[in-house]
C-alpha cells in the first residue's frame, strides 16, 4: 500500500500523546479519501512513537508513516519542517491536513514555503469539488472553507495548481468518529537523517497553563449574547451555569462587549461545540454562532425577539426578557432538585 495520492494529515504530539485535532482530522481524512478514491495516511514525527501511533491508526488510518528520532520528542521548527516536508516530497500526498494549533500555524506555512504551494489557514470545513477558472476546469480539489473578514463572510478557497493542496483545521470542528480496533493499518518507518545543524534551537524550559475552560468537553453550556445587556446582567449566566453544573459559554458580541473572557467564545471564530444541551440566552443566532453550536443534541432558546434565527434551530424557545426568565429557571431548578 502506498501513500500516494492520499489524504494525510500531520499527527501533533505533546509528551508521546496524539492531539485530539489531529484525531478529528484521521477522521475527516477518511471521509475526504473516500470521495477522491484514495488512502488516507499519517505522519507522525517524534521520539517513542509506537504504541500511541497504533491508537490513531484505529480512527481510520490506512498507512501510518512513523518518523522516530530522539531530537524531536519536543516540537522545534527547524527538524520537524525539515522530516515533514521530505515525508510529503516521497509520499506525494495529493491534500495534508495539519491541526490550527500554534504547532500547525507554525510548522504549516513552513512546508507551504519549503515545497512552494498554498495553504489556507483556520478552516472550519473542507469538501471536494469541482472548479472552473477562465478556460480550465479541475476536479475532485480540496474546497477550503473558513471564516473571512472578521467572521462576516465565509470564504471558499482553492489552490488547485499544485500538489500537495494544505490546510490547518481548527480543533472541534470536524466530528470524532468512533475507533476501530480491528482497523488495517500499515506502518512505515521514515528514516530521520538529522544532523547537529538541523537543531539550531532547543528547548530549555516548557511552561504550561491548564485550561480553565472546558466548552469543548462540557455537557451542558449556557451562553450569554450581546442581547444580556451589560455585563452585571451576565452574572445571571455565570450563575445559571453554577446551578446547573455547567460551563459558560458566550457569543463573539458579548465577548467584544467585554462581557466575559474570549476563552468563552463559542462559534466560527470561538469554540465549536456539541454538548447535550446548550441554553443561549440573548443570543440573536446569526450563522456564525449558530455554525459553532447546531449540533448540540438539545437547544433551549431564551430571546426577547421572537423573530430571532436561534428560535429556527432551537428544540425549545421561551420567548421573554431573560433577567424574568432565568431567575424563574434558577427557583425551578433548585426546588427540583
Amino acid at each position: 500500500m502506498s501513500a500516494k495520492k492520499s489524504v494525510m494529515v500531520f499527527i501533533q504530539q505533546t509528551d508521546g500523546k496524539a492531539a485530539d485535532v489531529s484525531l478529528e482530522l484521521v477522521c475527516k481524512a477518511r471521509e475526504l479519501a473516500k470521495r477522491l478514491g484514495v488512502k488516507t495516511s499519517a505522519a507522525f514525527i517524534g521520539s517513542d512513537l509506537k504504541e500511541e501511533a497504533a491508537k490513531v491508526a484505529t480512527y481510520g488510518v490506512d498507512e501510518m508513516i512513523l518518523a522516530d528520532h530522539e531530537g524531536l520528542k519536543e516540537y522545534t521548527p527547524v527538524p520537524y519542517a525539515k522530516v515533514m516536508s521530505e515525508i510529503i516530497r516521497k509520499h506525494e500526498p495529493q491534500i495534508v491536513l495539519y491541526g490550527a494549533t500554534t504547532t500547525g500555524r507554525d510548522l504549516a506555512p513552513r512546508i507551504a514555503s519549503v515545497l512552494k504551494v498554498g495553504l489556507t489557514a483556520d478552516c472550519t470545513d473542507l469538501q471536494i469539488g469541482d472548479h472552473e477558472v477562465k478556460d480550465k476546469s479541475y476536479k475532485d480539489i480540496l474546497f477550503q472553507i473558513r471564516p473571512a473578514f472578521g467572521g462576516n463572510i465565509i470564504a471558499t478557497i482553492v489552490s488547485p495548481e499544485k500538489l500537495p493542496q494544505m490546510a490547518t483545521v481548527r480543533e472541534g470542528v470536524m466530528r470524532l468518529t468512533a475507533r476501530d480496533p480491528a482497523y488495517k493499518t500499515v506502518f512505515t518507518d521514515f528514516p530521520a537523517d538529522l544532523k547537529a545543524e538541523d537543531f539550531p534551537s532547543e528547548i530549555i524550559e516548557r511552561v504550561r497553563e491548564e485550561k480553565r475552560v472546558n466548552l469543548k468537553g462540557a455537557q451542558v453550556i449556557v451562553s450569554g449574547g450581546i442581547g444580556v445587556g451589560t455585563k452585571e446582567n451576565f452574572d445571571l449566566i455565570v450563575k445559571l451555569a453554577h446551578v446547573l453544573g455547567a460551563e459558560v459559554g458566550a457569543s463573539r458580541a458579548a465577548v467584544d462587549a467585554g462581557f466575559v473572557a474570549k476563552d468563552h467564545q463559542v462559534g466560527q471564530t470561538g469554540t465549536t461545540v456539541r454538548p447535550k444541551l446548550y441554553i443561549a440566552c440573548g443570543i440573536s443566532g446569526s450563522i456564525q454562532h449558530r455554525a459553532g453550536m447546531a449540533e448540540s443534541s438539545r437547544i433551549i432558546a431564551i430571546n426577547n425577539d421572537p423573530d430571532a434565527p436561534i428560535f429556527q434551530i432551537a428544540h425549545y424557545g421561551i420567548v421573554g426578557d431573560l433577567k424574568e426568565v432565568i431567575p424563574r429557571f434558577i427557583k425551578a431548578y433548585k426546588e427540583k432538585a
